[in-house]
């Protein structure tokens, strides 16, 4: 009797590998990322990052199809950043993610920009307003505060 042993990841494995490859990408790019932040309309992005000119980005984290599939929120993020972006493994299949939105592959190491994301420069209020809640709940989370809402 032949014994299979699975030795893909699971699929919070997959999230968390390809959420920590994102976020170092963002970092040797320039992003300062927070992972699991709650935006105003109460989605909570998987990351968000703000850039070195004050843009900011956010980063929806696919594990697999059947995530992308179940989950049609990421619309809803629009109105928070200058830009988006899926990152997924790379393994993910092509063509099954729409091409509007940019797209970062992944894994636990690193990552690629594979499809930059189109910007949509937010208002001026409405950008010093996130700038100043991403910063706070930056200092909070240093202080070891448990916040995760912008």
């Amino acid at each position: 009797m032949d014994v299979v042993i699975d030795l893909r990841p699971s699929r919070p494995e997959t999230t968390d590998a390809v959420t920590r490859g994102a976020a170092r990408l963002l970092v040797g790019l320039g992003y300062a990322p927070l992972a699991e932040v709650t935006l105003p309309n109460g989605r909570r992005a998987d990351l968000m990052a703000l850039g070195p000119k004050g843009d900011i980005l956010i980063v929806e984290v696919k594990s697999g199809v059947e995530d992308f599939r179940i989950d049609r929120k990421w619309p809803d993020y629009a109105p928070y950043c200058d830009a988006f972006y899926f990152a997924v493994a790379p393994q993910f299949p092509d063509g099954i993610l729409p091409d509007d939105p940019g797209l970062l592959v992944a894994d636990g190491f690193g990552g690629a920009v594979v499809r930059e994301a189109p910007v949509t420069p937010l208002a001026p209020a409405r950008r010093k307003a996130l700038t100043l809640a991403f910063a706070r709940l930056a200092a909070m989370r240093q202080a070891g505060v448990p916040a995760e809402r912008l």
